[in-house]
């Protein structure tokens, strides 16, 4: 076989991989093996080679997209359900007359669809979120100000941390690309990061919104330790390491409609 063939059947290979990602979440060697009929050798060197491009990172078994990077649109349509499942909690948490400040990301905007039709003041540097509860009347509806990141679909940068400094909410919620055994919040996107920390300053009461795939999730950029945190609210039980360390530093973990003690 000619080295270019290899080559295009390399770069096949390394599309249908991404789309399982994008489509699946994490997923193992031997899954993408069985998936691409390609020997577990083969996929590992698939997996460093995308590691070195930025596109994934690998895990211990398998690996996980940098969700981080993604286009809104595409992380939109992963684990719709548990993110939803999430979101009806969180709602649960708001009484009416509350504020409630909302961050980036895709799980947020899940729970903007579950805030309508109560009586609430909404927070925002998420333009999905602006955009899902525009016209809803019930809600007060403040938007950050700073620079666009278009595909993201959020506002960042020096205004927008400003306009922070002005404001106090009864709640945030705050989304994450993963969490560390240790309880610490990370973010794979460097310049959401100084948004995320004034968004904790201005909450009373600081409720992380993480899926499983989130434990322990991937990320260079912490965003803040577990003593920062009230809440956890996530879909799955937590990992016996990072449950302990959230319970050290008394935050409360609620799955799915249920609470761990």
């Amino acid at each position: 076989m000619t080295s270019s063939v290899q080559a295009v059947l390399a770069e096949r290979r390394h599309q249908l991989i991404l789309r399982a990602l994008r489509s699946g979440g994490p997923a193992s060697v031997t899954d993408l093996s069985e998936q691409l009929g390609v020997s577990p050798a083969t996929i590992r060197r698939d997996l460093v080679k995308l590691e070195e491009d930025g596109l994934l990172t690998r895990v211990h078994g398998g690996a996980v997209l940098e969700e981080g990077d993604q286009p809104f649109a595409e992380v939109a349509e992963v684990r719709v359900a548990e993110k939803d499942a999430i979101a009806q909690r969180a709602a649960a948490m708001v009484r009416d007359g509350q504020s409630v400040l909302l961050d980036i990301g895709t799980t947020a905007y899940r729970l903007a669809r579950q805030l309508h039709g109560r009586r609430l003041t909404v927070i925002t540097s998420n333009l999905v979120v602006y955009e899902e509860l525009a016209d809803d009347e019930g809600i007060e509806l403040v938007l950050l100000g700073g620079m666009v990141r278009r595909e993201y679909r959020s506002l960042v940068g020096f205004l927008t941390e400003d306009n922070l400094r002005q404001l106090h909410a009864d709640w945030l919620f705050l989304g994450t690309s993963g969490v560390r055994p240790g309880g610490q919040v990370m973010d794979t996107t460097v310049v959401e990061v100084p948004v995320k920390r004034a968004m904790i300053k201005a909450g009373e009461k600081v409720v992380l919104l993480a899926d499983a795939a989130k434990f322990p999730g991937h990320g260079m950029a912490k965003v803040c330790g577990p003593e920062e945190l009230d809440v956890v609210v996530t879909n799955e039980p937590v990992d016996t390491a990072t449950r302990a360390s959230l319970q050290e530093a008394r935050v409360e973990v609620v799955v799915a409609g249920k609470v761990q003690a």
